[in-house]
């Protein structure tokens, strides 16, 4: 159940990014206005995503995300952006991800 869980997060992380950056492209960088028509299906992929996280509360499913959503955002910073995680990023998503799990898998 658990790497069911994060393949669900993992679609859902990139779907969102994917579709957050195509308004980014857009309205930062200039590019054109019909990205944005595969940037809003990427969103509504991302929402489907998150909808089939067994959790007991949205809620918890939401937070936990949280952890899986920053360690994308770094890899695509590394390998869209360029640019390469410092330790003061691995050290944080690392953090992140701990809290998400103790979120989601923790007793109850």
């Amino acid at each position: 159940m658990i790497i069911k869980t994060y393949a669900w997060y993992l679609l859902a992380a990139v779907a969102e990014i994917s579709g957050c950056f195509a308004f980014w492209a857009w309205l930062r960088l200039g590019r054109s206005g019909l990205l944005v028509l595969p940037g809003l299906v990427s969103l509504v992929v991302f929402a489907l995503a998150l909808t089939r996280i067994e959790a007991d509360a949205a809620g918890r499913a939401y937070a936990a995300y949280g952890g899986v959503y920053i360690l994308a955002s770094l890899a695509w910073l590394w390998s869209i952006e360029g640019q390469r995680p410092d330790l003061w990023d691995i050290s944080g998503v690392c953090l992140s991800l701990a809290g998400g799990a103790l979120i989601l898998f923790g007793p109850r």
